[in-house]
């Protein structure tokens, strides 16, 4: 049966930000599929509701509160989850944050606000490998996850650190993914489109009307596309980029043509 591939019991899945977001939702699609999730963020309140979600399915969920931008905490995260569970069979390198510089001029940006911005969404998600390989190759199986964005495919003006980051993370990817196919470890990278969780974000992408199917993302939308490629149904694809956006990259840096207003004044001149 076709969806016996998708589905993952008896697998442990490390997923990162897993406090709120797209990384709540994956890590309860995760479990939703058979898998015991392993939850790090920051913060421990939000890793707590995450919890509680998780166990709802009737899977285990092991909390380890961790910044993924120092090395040692995300080491510490995975030796966790093998003292644990005694094996690490997918991660999902989610955490990462927004430009908080965004829109200021590049003589502006300080040496500090550089590398936090790189560490926060490349630097972790390199941490959050190196710390897992080990173990996948001594299992000889393994898949892993990253999480980048559009801007990792195109420029944003006045967007340096995040996408410079996610540009990277993609080409972690691939690399990881040609590194270590030998072992059996498939490695790909999920690109999210638009998925506010504030009003002003909703505000600026003017409620995803702009985006081809006229809506922006949902958090639970994103959690079935982590469990096909955390499953045995997606064992061939291997270094893959997936866009989840709703159709906003099809267009190119702006999606030509599907503008409400260009729309309504092309019915009016008919």
């Amino acid at each position: 049966m076709i969806l016996d591939s998708l589905k993952l019991d008896g697998k442990v899945a490390i997923i990162t930000g897993a406090g709120r977001g797209l990384g709540r939702a994956m890590a309860v699609k995760l479990a939703d599929a058979g898998a015991d999730i392993v939850a790090a963020a920051r913060t421990q309140s939000q890793l707590d509701e995450t919890a509680d979600a998780v166990k709802k399915t009737g899977r285990k969920c092991l909390i380890v509160p961790t910044d993924v931008t120092v090395s040692a905490q995300v080491n510490a995260l995975a030796a966790a989850t093998v003292k644990q569970f005694g094996k690490i069979d997918i991660l999902v390198n989610n955490a990462g944050g927004g430009d908080s510089r965004l829109g200021v001029q590049l003589p502006e940006i300080t040496d500090d606000e550089w590398r936090r911005g790189i560490d926060t969404n490349l630097s972790s998600q390199f941490y959050g490998c190196r710390a897992v390989i080990a173990q996948m190759v001594k299992q000889n199986r393994g898949k892993i996850i990253n999480i980048a964005s559009g801007y990792g495919l195109r420029g944003g003006k006045h967007n340096f650190m995040y996408a410079c980051a996610k540009g990277g993370t993609i080409q972690l990817t691939r690399s990881m993914a040609l590194t270590y196919a030998q072992f059996n470890i498939q490695t790909n990278c999920i690109v999210p489109g638009v998925f506010p969780h504030n009003e002003a974000t909703m505000q600026f992408f003017k409620g995803g009307k702009f985006i081809p199917i006229g809506r922006v993302g949902q958090d639970s939308e994103l959690g079935p596309l982590a469990v096909f490629l955390a499953s045995d149904a997606s064992n061939h694809i291997n270094g893959e980029l997936i866009a989840i956006d709703g159709g906003g990259l099809a267009g190119g840096i702006a999606p030509t043509g599907v503008s409400p207003e260009s729309s309504n004044q092309m019915a009016a001149k008919e």
